[in-house]
């Protein structure tokens, strides 16, 4: 190549490929799988390499530790991209590993396979023709087929800490030949937010448009307003999400705040995130504070009409009432157990006196007869009325209230009202 307008060739490969590791000892990060002792390190001195999948985020490594993997093992490397390949590529790579006896196959974001893609290199990895490496950054678990999974060791590899992005900072800024200030080298390291090749394509790309030192100024008007690294669909988000309605239900107010914070940072659409805020009103506050839930759908409805930014503080304040209310999941649990209860149980009929009689062939079926309108009774209550169907035992219980906010009435009344059945059905019973 020769050198054109804007400098040699060399330089206007990016710096992330430029920087790119050529041996296991240039790796920054992932000390739990390539330091001394541990699985991979191992596998590549005993010449082993073996299946798996490497998940983690973006920008972690996992296309460059594969090749790395393949490469100290001596195998051929065959590498397919989910994104644009299909079953041709895999009967191709299929062809080039019998040229060889045995290749090593490189499967970049396998999760965008779907099944019968991933199905079809099962009998090459069983056969041993393939070592098979997958790359995602997705959960495995939900995203590659468990026959696969299985014949696979999943490797997990983590965003890079501070002190290695510094690192690979430090490598970039002597490559370029430029100079940072201290407090825009952290930024930028905070930005990267664990993101390796986005802390060195922003690295780059600003470098190339400073006139002297890169100072916050400068790096803040070259990066703009730009979003966190999760997607909105991915496992990051949902773990975000996760952490939110833990933190909730763990009555924190100030960690669920910062989730919230977070997750809209990150770009999660507020009206997603109002619907899962009615949902944890009902599953872990429910009857304990109704409130909650009429709160929560206020604050849906108020986004509804202002928006972003102004529906977001509605939403916020939601966040904050349903973490400091009282919890209670007894009627979340109680709705799942009657649930499974009717399913394995019968169709039992609906008792006579239960049911409607509009007409006079109906009441002469005896529909209605001895029912005891509620409202006629002494306190509203009909005590020893059953409202079961026939065979279904007077202490079958699936709500239990918990002794928190208002459940506390509520199991107070309901011990009233199961004596009071008691009494009038001893009162009705036969003596000896």
């Amino acid at each position: 190549m020769t050198d054109d307008l804007f400098g040699s060739a060399t330089a206007q490969v990016p710096l992330a490929e430029r920087l790119r590791p050529t041996t296991l000892d240039e790796v920054v990060g992932q000390s739990k799988l390539l330091g001394p002792g541990q699985p991979l390190r191992l596998a590549v001195e005993r010449g082993q390499l073996h299946s798996m999948i490497l998940w983690g985020p973006p920008g972690v490594g996992k296309t460059t530790l594969a090749r790395l993997l393949v490469q100290a093992s001596a195998l051929p490397f065959i590498a397919i991209s989910a994104v644009l390949g299909g079953v041709k590529d895999i009967r191709d790579a299929v062809e080039q590993a019998k040229l060889h006896g045995r290749a090593a196959v490189f499967v970049d974001e396998v999760h965008r396979f779907n099944k019968a893609q991933q199905d079809a290199f099962l009998p090459h990895v069983e056969s041993g023709l393939f070592v098979f490496i997958g790359a995602t950054t997705e959960n495995p678990s939900f995203e590659v087929n468990s026959a696969l999974l299985s014949r696979a060791t999943v490797h997990v590899l983590e965003p890079l800490g501070p002190p290695d992005l510094a690192r690979l900072f430090d490598r970039g800024c002597a490559l370029l030949g430029t100079r940072w200030t201290e407090d825009a080298r952290d930024a930028l390291i905070a930005y990267a937010d664990g993101d390796a090749r986005r802390m060195l394509n922003a690295l780059d790309n600003v470098s190339r448009t400073a006139q002297g030192p890169v100072d916050t100024d400068h790096l803040q008007q070259a990066l703009g307003a730009q979003l966190r690294r999760f997607d909105k669909g991915g496992d990051q988000f949902y773990d975000a999400m996760s952490a939110l309605h833990k933190s909730v239900r763990g009555s924190d107010p100030d960690a669920s705040l910062y989730w919230f914070a977070r997750l809209l940072d990150g770009g999660a659409d507020p009206r997603y995130l109002a619907r899962r805020l009615v949902r944890m009103a009902s599953e872990d506050i429910g009857l304990a504070d109704p409130r909650a839930l009429r709160l929560a759908l206020d604050a849906a409805e108020v986004y509804e009409r202002l928006g972003s930014p102004e529906g977001e503080l509605a939403l916020a304040q939601a966040v904050v009432y349903l973490a400091v209310a009282a919890k209670s999941n007894a009627a979340y649990v109680a709705y799942k157990a009657v649930r499974a209860w009717v399913a394995k149980d019968a169709s039992r009929p609906v008792p006579l006196h239960l049911r409607n009689a509009p007409t006079q062939l109906m009441k002469g079926l005896g529909m209605g007869d001895g029912y005891r309108y509620a409202h006629d009774e002494p306190d509203g209550f009909a005590a020893g009325e059953r409202y079961l169907p026939d065979g279904v035992p007077d202490d079958l219980r699936f709500y239990e209230p918990t002794d928190r906010g208002l459940e506390v009435k509520i199991a107070d009344k309901l011990a009233r009202l199961r004596e009071a059945n008691q009494a009038a059905r001893r009162a009705l019973t036969p003596k000896d």
